[in-house]
């Protein structure tokens, strides 16, 4: 059985569209798919600091039991993302950039020597590539345009970790009346269905 892993990093909760889609993306799904959660909001991850930084450069057998927790923190959420098959996830755009849930987790799969390595030919991703499908919800219109901060941020994060099968899901336009919100919906839909037929060939 092939493992999904569901990433939320919506505020909102079941109402928020990101979230929407990914049901709509798991009910599409024929049998043969388990789920894992992970709610960035409910059980998310705090800031990056200095002393989570030196538990992971300090070698296991030497951690003191603080820096033990700390270093399992980023340990625990690479197994996560290596044990899945697929990885959906949602992200809303908040104030032009992603979620500051979503950067906090982001920060603990990036892991030099484990995730990553730089070579005299510059950095290679280490995770073995799956499919990634990213829930794109915005309030206007930003995809190919310069304001678009989250998409090159996001490819440029996942293909130095070595993901590079990404799907991308836009719901544009969704705080622009409901004629436009639901134009973006159904046209997410509609690549949802395409997606996951992929995925089930």
């Amino acid at each position: 059985m092939k493992k999904v892993l569901v990433v939320q990093s919506s505020v909102s909760g079941e109402q928020g569209k990101s979230n929407q889609l990914i049901e709509q993306f798991i009910s599409a799904l024929p049998a043969g798919f388990s789920r894992d959660d992970l709610d960035l909001v409910s059980n998310g991850f705090p800031h990056l600091a200095m002393s989570e930084i030196g538990a992971w450069m300090t070698p296991a057998d030497s951690r003191s039991p603080e820096q033990a927790a700390l270093a399992a923190l980023s340990d625990n959420a690479i197994a996560q993302v290596q044990a899945a098959d697929v990885i959906l996830l949602g992200v809303p755009m908040y104030n032009f950039g992603v979620p500051s849930q979503l950067k906090a987790w982001f920060d603990r799969l990036a892991r030099a020597g484990i995730t990553f390595k730089y070579t005299e030919q510059g950095p290679v991703g280490l995770l073995a590539d799956k499919p990634v499908v990213i829930f794109a919800t915005r309030g206007g219109i930003y995809k190919d345009l310069p304001a678009d901060s989250q998409t090159p941020f996001l490819k440029s994060f996942f293909n130095f970790i070595g993901l590079k099968d990404l799907h991308f899901v836009y719901a544009e336009g969704l705080n622009m009346g409901p004629d436009s919100a639901a134009q973006a919906l159904s046209a997410a839909s509609a690549q949802i269905q395409s997606l996951t037929a992929d995925l089930a060939a």
